[in-house]
């Protein structure tokens, strides 16, 4: 096994085992901007000393410690930035064959643990090396394991919308509870309901903060927000509200699986620049078919924003072709390679949402200003 091919987190001075694994190949997704939410009413002398209290009281905290698998290191390794703390040692390994290998390298005994991990793609992978992580966390004797999932895949199948098909987003709760967690800290769900498929406590937070306060500071002339379909009314108008703008929808029929026809723009967007706002953007085909409907409706300028750049199949050729100006996505899935390449992709980072959240928990104390 040779340790460039291993996505194993090892201390500088550490050695390889004498097992027969092989590592598992992992690259590194583009990095994030910096735009974490800030206090409103803080001074910077203020904000320095808050930043450096945080990170002095956690850092001596040897209660608490955070974990991170191999789905999005750099969005975990950014956590701990913002929060001073050092991310927790791990050996993760494969064998030839495929199997996970997975040891902990610090003694979490009794030690509220946070592990951060995205189940995007490969997203079966990712899943079960976060159960595997937890089980190990679990059999360690954790205090208090809260799983943070910036994108919780499995998300669109969370009913019954056909016959004879599962609801895999109560299957994977299932799973993660009986893994061991004891808490989950999700980001954007793609439907809010699937908080109850756990039988543990859920902090559900939003990445629209973040995108609200990179599009105030753009100062978009005559915005207008607009939900995609009639699936993300309220998320658009909870958007529309902080931005102090007015709302657009298009209607959208879906006649497959990835598959959209947009129908009809409701609401005046001639003359006015247009903000499409989703939570996960997949193949594409709706933000693009978006675009157009509302260029033909006489939209200026057309501008895109979602929480979850899964970005698969053609994604990212149809949005270089496309007529959209910008988009804005957040760093809860690492961006692949190719959409590195895309000037017309901008990325946020949600690491300090993340990090005041993570603290919160640890603390006991309210998430609800996360929310403002």
């Amino acid at each position: 096994m040779n340790e460039q091919d291993t996505t194993a987190v090892l201390p500088p001075n550490s050695q390889e085992p004498d097992a027969p694994l092989e590592g598992t190949p992992s690259g590194q997704p583009k990095q994030a901007a910096e735009f974490v939410l800030t206090p409103v009413a803080s001074a910077p002398a203020a904000k320095a000393a808050s930043e450096k209290k945080r990170s002095s009281r956690l850092s001596e905290d040897k209660r608490f410690k955070i974990f991170s698998g191999s789905a999005n290191r750099p969005l975990s390794e950014e956590v701990c930035k913002f929060l001073g703390v050092p991310l927790g040692q791990t050996r993760l390994q494969r064998f030839s064959d495929g199997e996970l290998h997975f040891q902990l390298l610090e003694n979490v005994r009794g030690v509220d643990v946070f592990l951060i991990q995205p189940t995007c793609h490969p997203v079966d992978e990712n899943v079960m090396e976060l159960l595997i992580m937890m089980d190990a966390l679990k059999r360690a004797s954790a205090g208090r394991i809260t799983v943070v999932i910036p994108y919780y895949g499995y998300a669109r199948q969370d009913r019954k919308d056909r016959p004879r098909v599962a609801i895999t987003s109560k299957l994977v709760a299932d799973l993660l509870t009986t893994a061991g967690a004891n808490r989950a800290l999700l980001i954007d769900l793609h439907a809010a309901q699937i908080q109850g498929f756990f039988n543990i406590p859920v902090d559900h937070l939003f990445a629209s903060p973040v995108l609200v306060g990179y599009f105030r500071e753009l100062n978009l002339p005559n915005l207008t927000v607009v939900s995609p379909d009639a699936g993300g009314v309220e998320r658009a108008r909870f958007f529309a509200k902080k931005m102090e703008v007015p709302l657009a929808i298009v209607d959208k029929r879906r006649t497959d699986i990835n598959v959209t026809e947009v129908m009809n723009v409701i609401g005046d967007v001639r003359g006015r620049t247009c903000l499409i706002l989703d939570d996960i953007v997949d193949t594409a085909g709706t933000i693009v078919k978006t675009a157009d409907a509302l260029i033909e409706q006489g939209a200026d300028k057309v501008y895109a924003c979602c929480s979850h750049a899964v970005l698969s199949g053609p994604a990212i050729e149809r949005i270089q072709n496309s007529q959209i100006e910008q988009f804005i996505v957040s760093n809860t899935i690492p961006l692949k390679p190719e959409a590195q390449k895309v000037d017309k992709i901008k990325v946020l980072s949600i690491a300090g949402l993340i990090g005041r959240a993570v603290e919160s928990i640890h603390m006991e104390t309210s998430v609800s200003t996360l929310f403002n």
